[in-house]
């Protein structure tokens, strides 16, 4: 069982940075694949990015490829997401997600557990 919590959402400037942190209990967070997905009001939830459980690979959404930056510290039990360059377009709820195994990381479905998601609003 893993448990999840988001924080470092808040208000930001267009061009602006912020880093999203995700902080999990529970002893397989070690072992487990980390994501961040987000929500746009009216819209599905999408793939923001993904990290292995070893931090050794990494994914993207192209519409943060080159922007955002996905990490993980196993011994805080810890994943971040830091973003630079906010665009207006990134205004969503952000979730942090969680799952055992490996592969498909851009699909929402195989993530077996998800925190409560953190508000990112980018003004222009």
């Amino acid at each position: 069982q893993v448990q999840l919590v988001e924080s470092g959402g808040g208000l930001v400037q267009a061009g602006g940075s912020l880093r999203l942190s995700c902080a999990a209990s529970g002893r397989t967070f070690s072992s487990a694949a980390m994501g961040w997905f987000r929500q746009a009001p009216g819209k599905e939830r999408e793939f923001v990015a993904a990290i292995t459980w070893s931090g050794g690979r990494t994914y993207y959404a192209d519409s943060v490829k080159g922007r955002f930056t996905i990490s993980r510290d196993n011994a805080k039990n810890t994943v971040y997401l830091q973003m630079n360059s906010l665009k207006p377009e990134d205004t969503a709820v952000y979730y942090c997600a969680a799952r055992r195994g490996s592969g498909n990381y851009y699909e929402a479905m195989v993530y077996d557990y998800w925190g409560q998601g953190t508000q990112v609003t980018v003004s222009s």
